[in-house]
């Protein structure tokens, strides 16, 4: 590399990630070729931790009593700029790229974790390196977050304290677009009811049975006359997660899932405490019993308007990727095999921060973060416009080039984005203003 004082942060931020890409195409490629499913990350966990370490990183393994959650730290002093890992793989999305793109079944990157990962640890290094060229005081930290797919890890490490002492906590996910994130992830309530009744036969003595599955059944009914008198962005979906047994039996139990939502916890509660009472009012008209059981939970996402703009800034100095013919025949490829509604343009360049939060249909466990600790997500197109997330066309490209180079260019957003973060402390003070706080510094 050149002499320091030749160097501008966004041109040696810019090198250090060329100089190491091919370094980072192999950790996503290790992750992508080896997928687990959440809580069960211990090899992707172990591989990301160890390229870390091996960057002069220290890890502490074990989080909030979680296995495969880690965090790595370099520095000891200034502000503490955290990025936030994740490595969980969705059941089954296997996918093998070099097949004519259908699902192999098994485990598979469906949503990018893969890349999202890797780009947070490269952005955390590439960060690193420049603090030290320039002596620049801070700590960098890179949180290994497991089970973000059941919407878990971050929670439980959330309340666990575990982010409290960061200035700044920073990540991305895969997407369709290049963008920040600028975006106000649902709230949800996740939830099981389990109905108990009687068995008996059902044509000798139905007198003596109590359907566990009607329960269930006059629950779903229940909910969906509430749907008219709740706020039009709640979202309350179930299934039925246990119906075994005969016609000729009356079922003694039965169980669903559901997942209640909407862009405010308090909306989403209110709801979801409306649905208990369908559930506990059809137990009362079978003569059954329910247990209502809280599977998960979080909070909306708690947006930051300076975050937001600082990123954008640094979003702005990167150009985004171009690809190679090859790259846009595939993309091409995919989106005829997946039936993809883009219309022949499969990427574009970097959008505008928009002046109002956007509502999204989806939701995260990074959301409770944002809570604790002033939080920023970009998005990078590492799949060609239109792929849905959970879908094995996401997977194909995520084991890719075009999923790597959506990638790079994450990691180097979030790099130069936090340079500013740890250069000028008075644009921390000014973001914990917003988010509500005195700054962590």
């Amino acid at each position: 590399m050149l002499e320091k004082k030749e160097w501008t942060a966004a041109e040696f931020i810019a090198e250090w990630i060329q100089e190491h890409e091919g370094e980072m195409a192999d950790i996503s490629d290790v992750i992508f070729r080896h997928p687990e499913v959440s809580m069960q990350e211990k090899e992707s966990s172990r591989y990301l931790a160890e390229c870390l370490e091996e960057k002069g990183f220290e890890t502490t393994w074990g989080l909030a009593g979680l296995e495969t959650a880690f965090l790595a730290e370099w520095g000891s002093e200034g502000p503490v700029i955290g990025f936030l890992a994740e490595y969980d793989a969705l059941p089954g999305l296997g996918q093998e790229v070099s097949s004519q793109y259908s699902p192999t079944g098994g485990a598979g990157h469906g949503c990018g974790h893969n890349l999202l990962g890797t780009a947070c640890a490269g952005a955390a290094c590439a960060l690193k390196a420049w603090m030290e060229a320039e002596k620049i005081p801070g700590t960098v930290q890179v949180y290994g977050c497991p089970a973000e797919e059941i919407v878990t890890g971050k929670i439980i490490m959330n309340k666990a304290g575990i982010f409290d002492g960061l200035s700044a906590a920073v990540t991305w996910h895969p997407f369709d677009r290049n963008r920040v994130s600028y975006d106000i992830w649902q709230a949800q309530d996740i939830k099981n009811y389990k109905f108990f009744g009687t068995a008996a036969h059902a044509s000798k003595h139905p007198e003596m049975g109590r359907s566990a599955l009607d329960a269930a059944e006059l629950m779903n009914v229940g909910v969906n006359y509430l749907r008219e008198h709740v706020e039009d962005d709640v979202r309350m979906h179930y299934t039925y997660t246990n119906t075994d047994g005969p016609a000729n039996i009356v079922p003694a139990y039965a169980s669903t899932n559901y997942f209640i939502r909407s862009a405010k916890w308090e909306r989403t509660q209110d709801a979801s405490e409306r649905v208990d009472d369908c559930a506990r009012g059809a137990a009362l008209m079978t003569g059954t019993r329910v247990e209502i059981e809280r599977v998960t939970c979080n909070r909306e996402m708690k947006l930051n308007r300076t975050l937001a703009e600082i990123f954008y800034q640094a979003m702005r100095q990167i150009p985004t990727p171009e690809y190679t013919k090859e790259e846009l025949d595939f993309a091409a490829q995919i989106s005829g095999a997946a039936g993809l509604d883009n219309g022949g343009t499969y990427f574009s360049g970097l959008e505008p921060l928009e002046d109002e939060p956007v509502r999204l249909s989806i939701g995260t466990d990074v959301s409770d973060v944002s809570h604790t600790v002033p939080t920023v997500m970009l998005s990078a197109a590492a799949m060609c416009k239109g792929t849905p997330l959970h879908h094995w066309a996401a997977t194909a490209q995520a084991g890719m080039s075009i999923g790597k180079k959506g990638m790079l260019y994450a990691a180097e957003c979030m790099a130069l984005g936090c340079v500013r973060l740890v250069q000028e402390p008075k644009l921390l003070e000014q973001v914990w203003k917003e988010h509500g706080g005195s700054a962590n510094l």
